[in-house]
């Protein structure tokens, strides 16, 4: 029986092993990314999720080192340039000044600090707000705990179930131990009943100001200035509430110009965001009105608190309805373009004439970049998609690619199999809901380098082509959200910042984000990547390597064949292509990309010998 009860513990425990720890165990030199996209399961936060969690480490004595390590991957040490001072290594306005041939110095500006002037104040350290989220605030001491509910402010230390009652709008609190549930009134909802019958979004929810604070799949949202979000380094002492109705709370906005509200959230160490939990307005039958909240305070979603101070007071925020002259939502009737857009003559001479230029609706200039895209900020990114040749299956996400042209996509060579029907979805920012901006485009041809091979150890002339079906050389319209990058012309120098994006899927994960990411990657020397600690002889011309020499951020977090972008001259350049890496994130080794410069010849006589 103990044998039997043995087994089964460890059947759950693969089945409960997250996405993130499978990435670690991944083989060695094995292609990138090449998955599939799977489904997600509603969570509900529990006593015991709150005291296992890896972030509410009950001390404030960590030491400066650790610190560092719990303020995300950009706080790694970067692979350090060839010591020039162009581009500036140096963040936040800093100065940057040469020191002999390989050397240089920041002069930092206040209150930053670091070599590369990449370090703020630190005034969230790790259990300082015991079982609570530290948020940065605009005042002394700079910091505000925000506590997972049974634990009391101000330290978010001690428990109280259901006295004080966390239940609000007439909600009964129902204690299970130290877990607890809210009976809330008809029409109310949410975890602590603080969202109210006509609690709902017009248009994409620019403007809603309401009071849901949790995602889809029931995680709980972030606040807006938590210290876990706010860009590295930015300067932390000044309002955050602005005309996106971003502020102190962690209620769903849509600040960047997306279909609907959203809110990061946090798993572990690991930052994510997805669509929130919010509900579009009905239609009006007669004159439409828009839901209006008043303004919460910054504690309104915490439960109230007998023995808080005053700035820890709940505020039941009440919904005033008022007459507005929103236009009424219409119901999405119109599909995804499938097949090619064929432009009118007079549309034809404005058809991709330019490259790498993309206008995302809105930019989060206040929110870490290298997660959430805004929508039409990587709109040559495409999702390369299969299914068995001839087959009624359905169409699944395998690789990332990025468009060249109109009819033509790049791609790594070890997305090519045998025997299947190919498609490419352009100008969608998630995989399991296609934008209405999307178009989706069969694949007519494939070309795969003839010099292309896979060895145990590394992967090589890692590039195809992908030719999409057309008509008088128009297969993708040229968008907002599609458009190209432009190819390179030259060698960029080591040490330069660009960017990977991709879905995450991988062949160890059944599911990676069902929304593109981005991430920032450095570009690395080739002598140093060929060190014999790294990835020594293996590389050839044909590759290089980008990311952090001490682990974090990685091509883990793109898909195989998607781009690797750099801004040269004002264009975004697609200068690689996701190919290979040996384990994911790790200590020297970096992500290993195709170099496309060593290939254009090959793309240009590929691309313009076919009609």
């Amino acid at each position: 029986m103990k044998l039997k009860l043995l087994f089964f513990c460890l059947f759950l425990a693969v089945l409960l092993i997250p996405a993130e720890s499978k990435h670690k165990h991944k083989k060695d030199h094995e292609p990138r990314g090449h998955g599939k996209h799977g489904g997600r399961q509603k969570i509900k936060l529990t006593f015991e999720d709150i005291i296992g969690d890896v972030l509410f480490k009950d001390t404030s004595d960590d030491d400066d080192d650790e610190d560092d390590d719990f303020n995300l991957e950009w706080l790694f040490e970067l692979q350090e340039p060839d010591g020039r001072c162009t581009p500036n290594p140096c963040r936040n306005n800093g100065v940057c000044q040469e020191k002999g041939k390989r050397n240089f110095k920041c002069d930092c500006p206040e209150p930053f600090r670091g070599r590369k002037c990449d370090k703020g104040p630190r005034r969230c350290r790790r259990g300082l707000c015991g079982r609570g989220e530290c948020v940065l605030t605009s005042s002394p001491p700079f910091y505000q705990c925000k506590c997972k509910w049974p634990f009391q402010p101000p330290d978010c230390k001690h428990i109280a179930v259901c006295e004080p009652n966390p239940c609000q709008n007439g909600g009964q609190c129902i204690q299970e131990g130290n877990n607890f549930d809210c009976q809330c009134p008809e029409g109310f909802r949410g975890r602590f009943c603080h969202v109210g019958p006509n609690d709902c979004y017009v248009d994409d929810g620019e403007t809603y100001r309401g009071n849901v604070s949790e995602t889809e799949d029931g995680y709980d949202c972030l606040y807006w200035n938590s210290h876990f979000i706010l860009e590295n380094g930015r300067d932390p002492f000044n309002s955050f509430e602005d005309s996106d109705g971003l502020g102190p709370h962690n209620f769903c906005r849509n600040p960047d110009g997306d279909s609907r509200p959203w809110c990061f959230f946090r798993k572990g160490h690991k930052l994510f965001w997805d669509y929130c939990d919010v509900t579009r307005c009905p239609k009006p039958t007669k004159a439409p009105t828009e839901v209006v909240p008043t303004v919460p305070q910054p504690t309104s979603v915490e439960p109230p608190s007998t023995t808080a101070s005053p700035s820890e007071t709940t505020e039941v925020p009440q919904v005033i309805t008022k007459p507005t002259e929103v236009p009424v939502v219409p119901e999405l009737t119109t599909k995804p373009t499938e097949g090619p857009v064929i432009p009118s003559a007079t549309a034809e001479p404005q058809q991709f004439q330019t490259c790498g230029q993309p206008q995302p609706r809105k930019t989060l200039t206040r929110i870490y970049g290298g997660l959430k895209v805004s929508p039409g900020a990587i709109p040559w990114q495409v999702s390369v998609q299969e299914k068995p040749k001839n087959s009624q299956l359905s169409y699944r996400h395998v690789c990332g690619g990025v468009l060249i042209s109109s009819c033509w996509v790049l791609t790594a060579g070890h997305c090519i199999e045998p025997n299947k029907d190919m498609r490419v979805v352009m100008g969608s920012m998630a995989l399991d809901r296609l934008d209405p901006a999307a178009q989706t485009v069969e694949v007519e041809d494939t070309i795969l380098h003839e010099n292309y091979r896979k060895t145990t150890e590394a992967v090589y002339n890692d590039i195809a082509l992908l030719k999409l079906k057309g008509t008088e050389g128009f297969c993708a319209n040229e968008t907002q959200f599609v458009k190209t990058a432009c190819l390179p012309d030259a060698q960029l120098p080591d040490g330069m910042e660009c960017t990977i994006s991709g879905w995450g899927a991988t062949e160890e994960s059944d599911y990676g984000s069902s929304h593109l990411l981005d991430a920032n990657v450095l570009l690395i020397s080739q002598e140093k990547c060929s060190e014999p600690k790294i990835y020594g002889s293996v590389l050839d011309p044909s590759m290089f390597c980008a990311g952090h020499l001490l682990g974090g951020v990685d091509s883990c977090q793109g898909d195989s064949g998607g781009p690797l972008t750099c801004k040269n001259n004002g264009d975004h350049v697609i200068y690689g292509l996701v190919s290979w890496g040996d384990q994911c994130g790790k200590k020297n080794k970096p992500g290993v990309y195709t170099r496309v410069t060593h290939f254009l010849d090959w793309i240009r006589s590929k691309t313009q010998a076919t009609p």
